[in-house]
């Protein structure tokens, strides 16, 4: 009889522990960056609190740095290049993780495992090795320096997380629907857009998101493929931090932070709503 309540004492406390060592991880990761958005409010050029920070005094906080970003041309063309590259690399590699998924998720596919190894190596070779190999190999093609050199890069970054988030998207998918479809004579095109695609839309759009998110903060093959006309916002920072330090990166990190932060809100939506319409809910 006392075994129980000896168990339950310590599946308690086993449990408030788990609790407080991920508040505590969490507190550890968050705290770094809680503290830039303060300092990217200092009247002052530098990245320290300042006395009239501290004391909370108005006239210690502007907004000065955050209008900076869209009164400087390099800022200006920094963001037009990520948003531009960014997207259409998504596109690129969502439809190619896509494809990629749907092929491996048939049972009929030889060299599963070896294959997907070899489309999932840009997430596990170090990124300055395949920043290197892309450069070399860019070169020999006149692709180095060029807006279609960096949005392809991206796109190979970014597309095994679609091909992870399409294949979650599948596992539970009934491939005889598909036959069916085709055997009833609809066209290819037609079976993947109205049997396929409304079953795995969630972990379409999800690693569509991952995707952006890769390129968007992507700063290393940028430093190796990019030429001063396709520099991005991670790129225009790194130089800020080596030419001139101000404020102004801590603005646009603060707001990367928020676009990020929306970003995993907007994915952990579609998740959720995923999970609602396979149980039935919706």
């Amino acid at each position: 009889m006392k075994f129980p309540k000896y168990f339950s004492f310590w599946q308690k406390t086993g449990m408030h522990g788990l609790r407080l060592t991920a508040w505590a991880v969490l507190a550890f990761l968050m705290v770094p960056i809680l503290v830039i958005i303060p300092l990217s409010f200092n009247a002052e050029p530098y990245f320290t609190f300042t006395e009239g920070m501290l004391s909370l005094d108005a006239d210690a906080y502007s907004l000065e740095w955050y209008a900076e970003i869209f009164n400087n041309e390099k800022w200006l063309l920094a963001i037009k290049n990520s948003f531009f590259i960014g997207l259409c690399a998504t596109i690129i590699a969502t439809a190619l993780g896509t494809f990629a998924a749907i092929g491996l998720s048939n049972p009929v596919m030889p060299f599963q495992r070896v294959i997907m190894a070899m489309l999932l190596s840009p997430m596990i070779v170090p990124l300055i090795i395949t920043a290197a190999g892309m450069y070399f190999f860019y070169t020999q093609l006149g692709l180095s320096g060029t807006y279609l050199g960096v949005i392809l890069a991206h796109a190979a970054l970014g597309t095994p997380f679609v091909i992870i988030t399409v294949n979650a998207a599948l596992s539970g998918f009934d491939h005889s629907l598909m036959r069916a479809s085709l055997g009833l004579g609809a066209p290819p095109i037609y079976t993947f857009f109205n049997v396929i695609m409304p079953l795995i839309r969630p972990g379409v759009i999800s690693g569509a998101l991952f995707a952006f998110v890769t390129s968007f903060d992507e700063v290393v093959v940028i430093l190796f493929l990019a030429g001063p006309e396709q520099r991005t916002i991670p790129r225009q920072m790194f130089s800020g931090l080596r030419e001139q330090i101000n404020p102004t990166i801590l603005a646009v990190a603060v707001l990367l932070v928020v676009i990020s932060g929306l970003m995993l809100l907007t994915i952990e939506y579609i998740r959720a709503r995923g999970e609602r319409i396979r149980s039935g809910e919706i």
